[in-house]
């Protein structure tokens, strides 16, 4: 983990799909060039009136949302839960549970500039395009630093969805 600042600044992502807050059900694919993130989107039911749970798996038809980082350098995915969620170092700036956010002026980025300084052909200016994202879920959070993402959704369910996901790391 890292230690945030004050200046650390979150901006919600407004193109981004909602999560389902219930399970989102969230699956990585990852290399060292590539990563890919899916999770189940929120589809809230007008009719729904409480008295009464939809369970949900792998097999559950539903949309995914996929979404595609260009230029991952470093991700993590895992804690915090949604019940935890005061303990990560970017509550006290804003940071929600269930939100989709782009962190400006990042600790974490910076950390990462520092680190690299020991290489001998190092410029700051390199990560000018570096990006953190976080996708705080129910029960995790994904971070990623990146140049941008793509946002795409696929109808089906999550094994499907992982199914193509695969399916787009071959053409790597």
């Amino acid at each position: 983990m890292y230690t945030a600042s004050p200046d650390d600044r979150v901006e919600e992502l407004a193109d981004v799909p909602q999560s389902c807050t219930g399970a989102p059900m969230p699956v990585i694919i990852a290399d060292e060039h590539h990563l890919l993130l899916a999770y189940l989107t929120s589809q809230p039911d007008p009719n729904w009136d409480g008295t009464y749970v939809n369970v949900v798996t792998g097999d559950t038809e539903s949309v995914v949302t996929i979404v595609t980082f260009d230029r991952p350098s470093l991700h993590m995915f895992g804690p915090p839960n949604d019940e935890a969620f005061g303990g990560h170092p970017l509550a006290k700036n804003g940071l929600r549970p269930y939100s989709a956010n782009e962190i400006h002026n990042s600790s974490w980025r910076q950390r990462m500039i520092e680190m690299n300084r020991g290489h001998h052909r190092h410029s700051d200016s390199l990560f000018d395009a570096v990006r953190h994202f976080i996708f705080a879920f129910h029960d995790s959070t994904f971070e990623c630093l990146a140049h941008s993402y793509v946002v795409s959704l696929f109808r089906g369910s999550m094994h499907d969805a992982t199914a193509h996901m695969s399916t787009l790391a071959k053409e790597w």
